[in-house]
């Protein structure tokens, strides 16, 4: 399954048994999997190149992670994954996410997830690029004119 990210509703994920446990229901780490999956797609989306980074000595790093599992997942689920930008500093930017299974918009689980900028040569913060920074200004702008 190609994996797009549509602005308006997120990114659209299949549950297959590669997810569960023996019970068909989805092993609570690959909800991690997903909402990076959203997080990469949200950028590309707005089209930020993550490869160029790497030629710039830039990577991301999930520096901290809150996550509540309010539901579970089973296999052949349809789901949205969402990622949202809520507020950003000079290394670092915070995203809140939601995997929601489409059949019944039911959340299954929320996060909120700190996204570190960092060198790839010494591992150390570094500042996030212009363009990130533009691009996490104007969906910080647009969100709170929607709200």
């Amino acid at each position: 399954m190609t994996e797009r990210y549509d602005s308006s509703v997120g990114l659209a994920v299949r549950v297959y048994i590669e997810d569960t446990d023996a019970g068909g229901i989805v092993y609570h780490a690959k909800y991690l999997h997903y909402m990076e999956r959203a997080r990469t797609e949200w950028v590309r989306h707005k089209g930020v190149g993550l490869r160029a980074g790497l030629a710039d000595n830039i990577s991301y790093v999930v520096q901290r992670l809150s996550i509540h599992y309010g539901a579970p997942a089973r296999l052949d689920d349809g789901l949205r994954v969402t990622a949202e930008p809520v507020a950003f500093g000079r290394v670092w930017m915070d995203f809140r996410q939601q995997v929601v299974r489409r059949s019944d918009d039911k959340v299954l689980a929320s996060a909120d997830v700190r996204v570190a900028c960092i060198a790839l040569d010494s591992g150390r913060p570094r500042r996030l690029p212009v363009n990130m920074l533009e691009l996490l200004e104007s969906s910080l702008k647009t969100n709170s004119q929607v709200e």
